[in-house]
């Protein structure tokens, strides 16, 4: 699976390592991704999701249903 974020789209995006003697050489600043499972009372099951630490501060501000429903609406996510 991808490193890309379920709940916010957060992916890896590139720059550059700068030295010193500001030589530039190619990198990835990738997110930081967790494998977390969350209960889903309405269907009463677990579901598992890759979200990063803001999809899991989002959760915890706006609730888990809220937030699938808006990622689902945005395309980050296909099924849960």
């Amino acid at each position: 699976m991808s490193k890309i974020c379920q709940v916010t789209g957060k992916k890896a995006i590139s720059g550059n390592n700068v030295s010193h003697s500001k030589r530039r050489t190619k990198r990835k600043f990738r997110p930081n991704l967790f494998e977390k499972k969350y209960f889903l009372p309405e269907e009463q099951r677990w579901i598992s999701l890759k979200i990063s630490a803001a999809g899991i501060r989002l959760i915890s501000k706006k609730g888990l249903t809220t937030v699938l429903k808006e990622a689902k609406e945005k395309g980050y996510i296909l099924n849960y």
